[in-house]
C-alpha cells in the first residue's frame, strides 16, 4: 500500500503535466496517473532484484577466481560473509518477488559494466570490509548492512538513475519513494519469514482505496480549477495570482479539494500534508505563504460552514 503522500506528490504530478499541457482531455492524465502508480511498483521490483544482483555477480567472481591458474590461498578461501548475507537469501528465494520479477522479464546482462563497477566500489568502501571483519555475525547485522549498503552506495548511484530515467518516464521521480519501500521491506523481514509469504513492503497491484483517492483528488481539483482559483484570489489579495508558483496554486487547491471534498480526512492532516510537500517540491518561500493562505482559508470554510467532516475532530487545525 503506498503511502497518502506519495500518492499525493503522484496526483501533484499529474496536474501539474496537465496544466503544462493545457489540455481538457481528464481521462487521458487520470490513465496516465493510474499507470504511474502501477510503475512505482514495478521500480521497487527493479530496485530488489538490482540488488540482488550485485550479490549475485560477487558469487559468479568468488567462484572464478577459484579456478585461476594459480589461486590465491584468499581465492580458494574467501571470507563469504557478504555472499552468504541472510537478508539478500531471504529475498532472492521469496516466491512472491521471484514471480514478479520474472513477470517484468527482469535481465542486467546489458548493464553488467554498471554492476561491476558498483560492485567494485562496495568492495573498496570501508562500509564492506567492516562488515567482512566484524566479529558480530547475525540477522540484524545482516540487515543493517544491507540498508547501509543501499543508503549509501544504490540510492545515489548516478548511472542507476539514469537508467531508470531512460526506461520510464515516471521512474526520475519515482527513485527515492521506490527507496522507501526497499527501506520498509528489510526492516519487515524477520530471521523465520518463508519464503512463500508475501513480500513485504509493497503490494503488486496498488489497493483500491489508494487507486480511488488519487483518482478522486486529481478529478476533483481539476473540475473546481476555476472556482478554487476564485478563493485563493480572494486570499491573496496583495498577490498577483499569475504570479503565484505554479507548484503552490496546485498544493492550494489540492488542499481545498480535500477540505471539501474528502469528509474522513481531517482538515490538519491536509494542512500539514501540503505544508511538507511544499518544502520538498517548491520554492524556499513556499512553506511560509502555502501556511499562510491555507490558514486563511480554513477560517473562512469554517465561519462559511463549508467543511463537512463526518467525525469528532476532524475540522481542528
Amino acid at each position: 500500500m503506498l503511502s497518502r503522500r506519495h500518492i499525493r506528490i503522484k496526483v501533484m504530478q499529474a496536474l501539474y503535466a496537465f496544466t503544462l499541457n493545457d489540455t481538457s482531455d481528464i481521462f487521458k492524465g487520470e490513465n496516465e496517473l493510474v499507470r504511474s502508480i502501477h510503475k512505482l511498483h514495478d521500480l521497487y521490483i527493479y530496485q530488489l532484484s538490482f540488488l540482488i544482483e550485485i550479490f549475485d555477480f560477487a558469487r559468479q567472481r568468488m567462484e572464478e577466481a577459484k579456478l585461476k591458474y594459480l589461486p590465491t590461498d584468499e581465492d580458494l578461501h574467501p571470507n563469504t560473509r557478504f555472499n552468504d548475507n541472510r537478508i539478500i537469501h531471504q529475498l532472492s528465494g521469496n516466491r512472491d518477488y521471484c514471480h514478479r520479477a520474472d513477470k517484468l522479464k527482469i535481465s542486467w546482462k546489458e548493464e553488467e559494466e554498471l554492476v561491476r563497477r558498483l560492485y567494485s566500489s562496495i568492495r573498496s568502501s570501508d562500509l564492506y570490509k567492516d562488515y567482512l571483519s566484524s566479529s558480530e555475525d547475525s540477522y540484524e547485522r545482516d540487515r543493517a548492512f544491507i540498508l547501509d549498503l543501499y543508503r549509501q552506495h544504490i540510492n545515489s548511484e548516478e548511472a542507476l538513475i539514469s537508467f531508470y530515467e531512460e526506461k520510464n518516464i515516471h521512474w526520475a521521480n519515482d527513485y527515492t519513494v521506490a527507496f522507501y519501500y526497499i527501506d520498509k521491506t528489510i526492516h519487515a523481514l524477520e530471521a523465520d519469514s518463508e519464503e512463500s509469504q508475501p513480500l513485504p513492503g509493497l503490494s503488486a497491484e496498488p489497493e483500491e482505496d489508494d487507486r480511488d483517492f488519487a483518482v478522486t483528488l486529481y478529478k476533483q481539483t481539476i473540475r473546481h480549477n476555476d472556482e478554487y482559483e476564485k478563493m485563493i484570489s480572494q486570499t491573496t489579495l496583495n498577490w498577483d495570482t499569475e504570479r503565484i508558483a505554479m507548484l503552490d496554486m496546485l498544493l492550494l487547491k489540492m488542499a481545498l479539494t480535500e477540505f471539501l471534498e474528502f469528509p474522513t480526512i481531517p482538515v490538519k492532516v491536509s494542512f500539514n500534508e501540503y505544508i511538507e510537500i511544499s518544502k520538498e517540491y517548491s520554492t524556499p518561500k513556499s512553506k511560509v505563504f502555502i501556511n499562510g493562505i491555507l490558514d486563511k482559508l480554513i477560517n473562512e470554510l469554517i465561519q462559511e460552514n463549508k467543511i463537512k467532516k463526518s467525525g469528532r475532530g476532524l475540522l481542528q487545525q
